[in-house]
């Protein structure tokens, strides 16, 4: 039998797009003679459609363009998943489904297992099913799961239920396993060592199919996989685009495959790629074309200029660079050559009369004050004004430079370079920054070498550096990833051999921060646990503060 893997990027409630997108797969893996063509968790809708769910109309269109796409399947036969409601007398509106259309008729295989972790939040819709059958097709036995596999990742445990366990025992020759698998640098390959231990254990070929795209802050890698029977990795497909392939399954039952045949990239060019289709999809699903962000001459303003040109084009991406009499001549010139080295819109607007405008205008009402915090956010929520200004004018969406270890501790001014669209580097601690520009310097210069290689600094008082108020980033940043992404107290942190001070200060300040990242523009998740739906805090919790 030839199966159609169909990894496709879909737009939450965007129905007439979504369903032409799997028609027109439908029509092209016929064309190539596939027998089934298999699409992603949830496609006819888009996932995660969250509330959306709860509206009458969004579960009817659902059912309106499964029974278009099942009117293509008559050569041909496809899996799709979608929502169906839910006609037993009890539990949730709704299960989670996988509907395989052929000849006229829908089989529905529901979901068994409701991820409630992180991002994850499916027990708020679904009911989950206690029924297991595999589907008969064309002589073979399939074994279709939604998502569902032997290990719960998030919480590192095994399923009190897996359903494999079940429809093993009906004896599949196959496993087809449809996800929304959403994006981290280490999901990849977590992801691939899960569904070969599936393999290794039930001993059947598997074929996984994985959405791509962005949702807002989700991201989806798409990657999608062919294990053989003897859990050797056949064939993967491409990360972060769209991509049909045709499976012969009788080659997955061959022994001849004794090693894997692709690797997963390794982790700066998965981020990077995770960031350019995470702006891509933003401004195009929002209808915007245009972007806008500060340019300072130093390393987030440029790795985020750098990523955005690649999404959207040099010329959409409008640079704007905004001096003060702190600025240094070479982060000027750095912001410059970087423009340059893109090709991509630049302007200068200085902020010292601005800045002394509003110094003598608060003057009697600072009482002779010293300097201090107060002017530094001042400066900064002047560029605030200044950036929204022209993305009011002109249509250009602001992007958000600040990255993960500045968001954790609050080093970044509410209403000023806090504010934007979207967060590009939010999930991206400063040190992986560094890499990132690195990266995209592999083939030429394009972030300038000083900008890389000079001390970091906000540049909002003479002679300031970022070490000034914080810890060296490498100690900053692991310990931030322990507290976040580890989620470990302050005493295993400090027995890890960290500084007690310095661990204790810095936890203090992501918690009392909280209410600052509750302002933050939605964030391109790509770790573990970024600041988001998928991490919630309180903002007046007494923990450690």
């Amino acid at each position: 039998m030839k199966i159609a893997l169909a990894q496709q990027n879909f737009h939450i409630g965007n129905f007439e797009a979504n369903t032409q997108k799997i028609i027109q797969a439908i029509h092209h893996s016929a064309a190539q003679q596939a027998d089934l063509v298999v699409f992603a968790e949830l496609s006819i809708g888009g996932y995660p459609s969250q509330d959306f769910l709860e509206f009458d109309d969004f579960l009817q269109r659902c059912e309106n363009s499964l029974q278009r796409i099942a009117a293509e399947c008559n050569t041909i036969a496809c899996i799709v998943g979608t929502p169906v409601r839910n006609h037993l007398p009890k539990g949730k509106p709704l299960f989670n489904a996988a509907a395989f259309c052929y000849q006229g008729s829908i089989q529905y295989f529901r979901k068994a297992l409701l991820p409630n972790y992180d991002v994850f939040d499916e027990y708020r819709y679904f009911e989950p099913s206690r029924e297991f059958e595999v589907l008969h097709f064309k002589g073979l036995k399939i074994a279709l799961t939604i998502c569902e596999d032997i290990w719960d990742v998030g919480n590192n445990r095994l399923y009190t239920v897996n359903p494999m366990e079940e429809l093993i025992r009906e004896q599949p020759d196959i496993m087809i396993n449809i996800a929304a698998s959403p994006f981290n640098h280490k999901q990849a390959l977590t992801r691939l060592e899960v569904l070969r231990a599936n393999v290794n254990q039930y001993k059947i070929p598997l074929l996984y199919v994985n959405q791509v795209g962005a949702q807002t802050e989700l991201l989806f890698d798409g990657g999608s996989l062919a294990f053989n029977r003897n859990g050797y990795l056949a064939q993967c497909l491409p990360f972060f685009e769209e991509s049909i392939q045709i499976i012969e399954t009788k080659s997955l039952f061959d022994d001849d495959l004794t090693t894997d045949k692709q690797q997963i990239p390794e982790k700066t060019a998965l981020i990077h790629d995770a960031l350019v289709m995470g702006v891509r999809d933003y401004f195009h699903k929002m209808g915007f074309s245009k972007a806008i962000l500060g340019l300072s001459g130093g390393i987030d303003s440029a790795v985020t200029l750098a990523i955005a040109a690649e999404a959207l084009g040099a010329a959409n991406v409008f640079g704007l660079l905004m001096p003060s009499q702190f600025s240094s001549d070479h982060s000027v010139n750095d912001a410059l050559d970087l423009a340059s080295n893109l090709d991509s819109p630049v302007k200068t607007i200085g902020i010292e009369q601005l800045f002394d405008t509003f110094s003598n205008a608060l003057k009697d009402s600072f009482n002779n004050k010293p300097f201090d915090v107060t002017e530094e956010n001042i400066q900064a929520r002047i560029r605030g004004v200044l950036l929204m200004a022209l993305s009011n004018k002109f249509g250009y969406i602001l992007l958000n430079t600040s990255n993960k270890s500045e968001a954790a501790v609050g080093y970044g001014t509410l209403y000023g370079d806090m504010n934007g669209g979207l967060s590009v580097l939010g999930d991206v601690y400063k040190t992986e920054v560094f890499e990132l520009a690195n990266y995209i310097n592999r083939h030429k210069i394009i972030i300038p070498v000083n900008t890389i290689q000079k001390p970091p600094s906000a540049e909002l008082r003479p002679n300031q550096k970022d070490s000034d108020s914080l810890p060296d980033y490498a100690i900053l940043d692991a310990i931030l990833y322990q507290y976040i992404e580890q989620k470990k107290g302050p005493d295993e942190i400090i027995l890890a051999g960290f500084d007690e001070k310095t661990v204790n200060r810095v936890l203090r300040l992501v918690n009392l921060n909280e209410y600052k990242r509750k302002q933050t523009p939605p964030i391109l998740r790509v770790s573990t646990k970024a600041f988001g739906m998928g991490r919630r805090m309180p903002i007046v919790a007494k923990y450690l503060s």
